[in-house]
């Protein structure tokens, strides 16, 4: 029976666990989207885990979506990340950067643009911005000729991020964020060739992956889907017809891995897992609100077809989670208030187990 802690080749790497560490924004980057040697400790001391996805990375200025967000845009950003790598790299992990572009999820209080979108349709919903939630903008709509140079971002911000120690990268497909507003009936509202129809609606991601898989290599390139998710006010009409399409057009490329959130039914998702010929990783969820993924969770979806488990939450005052899961030690609670406010407590502050003499 597949343990959490069987060794997995993932590609050019080999896995000491199969447990991943699920990518999380924490707003902690410094000016001009910088990583910090804060955000260095805070990697490398949950190394242990079989791989590490970091917080969404944007792009491209217009693709940040939340302040204090790092970025993968300039040479500044890739040389603040050296550090990073070095260190996970340093105390044995292996760490992807998740390439997440924001679309119409953004306010230009945040980076001073308008947010872009596949149509100008806003989301539902307050965005955070650098003095407070606000309500979320109109975004303007991408021409034709403009959203080719957008899906190249995934691939150019891939480059720099193998350039920055990366070992691979992972695009950010879910929870309403760009590749997904193009995959929405309802955020996508297109008559050209990327709207409508299905075949037309999965090209956005299907071109971002390509790019992508150009600049690095599809040994070094996975992908974050969230199918039937209503994060943002998205809506996806026929999420399995939706899901099959994009799955056929992507597993030809063999890539790294498809990282599958549950937030659709079952059924779906063994659909999904039948289609797909490589790794597969599980977020048991929950994708918003409380709750952590628990062990149980974890051998559930081991035994239905999933070869490695992403913990997100767990990992925040966790650090030696994977250690915790094999020898069945209490999982630490993490401060919800500290999730996204800045500083090192909630961040750093969290202890490996404290054993105490019997």
């Amino acid at each position: 029976m597949t343990s959490l802690f069987d060794k997995h080749q993932l590609g050019r790497l080999e896995l000491p666990n199969r447990v991943v560490m699920a990518p999380m924004t924490r707003v902690r980057a410094g000016a001009g989207g910088l990583a910090t040697p804060a955000m260095a400790t805070y990697y490398a001391q949950r190394a242990t885990a079989g791989l590490i996805v970091s917080e969404g990375v944007q792009p491209s200025l217009i693709g940040q979506s939340n302040p204090g967000t790092p970025g993968l845009h300039t040479d500044e950003q890739v040389e603040s990340w050296r550090p990073v790598t070095a260190a996970v790299h340093a105390n044995g992990g292996r760490i992807f950067a998740q390439i997440m572009h924001g679309g119409r999820v953004s306010h230009p209080d945040t980076n001073g643009l308008q947010p872009a979108g596949p149509s100008a349709v806003p989301a539902v919903g307050e965005v955070f911005t650098p003095t407070g939630r606000q309500p979320a903008p109109m975004p303007r709509a991408m021409t034709t000729s403009e959203v080719p140079e957008h899906a190249r971002s995934y691939g150019e911000a891939a480059r720099r991020g193998v350039e920055a120690g990366f070992d691979g990268v992972e695009l950010h497909g879910a929870n309403g964020y760009l590749i997904q507003q193009f995959l929405s009936d309802n955020a996508n509202l297109r008559t050209d060739q990327y709207g409508g129809a299905v075949a037309n609606r999965i090209r956005f991601a299907v071109e971002a992956v390509a790019h992508t898989v150009d600049a690095i290599g599809a040994a070094r390139t996975g992908i974050r889907l969230s199918p039937g998710a209503t994060i943002w006010g998205v809506q996806e009409n026929d999420v399995p017809a939706l899901y099959t399409a994009l799955l056929k057009e992507l597993a030809p490329l063999d890539l790294a891995y498809l990282h599958l959130e549950v937030t659709t039914d079952e059924a779906t998702l063994r659909t999904l897992r039948d289609l797909w010929p490589g790794t597969l990783i599980i977020n048991p969820g929950p994708v918003l609100g409380p709750g952590q993924t628990r062990p149980s969770d974890a051998d559930y979806w081991l035994q239905r077809g999933a070869d490695l488990i992403s913990f997100g939450r767990a990992f925040i005052a966790n650090p030696d989670l994977v250690e915790r899961l094999r020898t069945g030690l209490p999982l630490a609670p993490a401060d919800e208030s500290t999730y996204f406010e800045g500083g090192t407590h909630g961040y750093l502050t969290y202890p490996a187990y404290q054993h105490t003499a019997a």
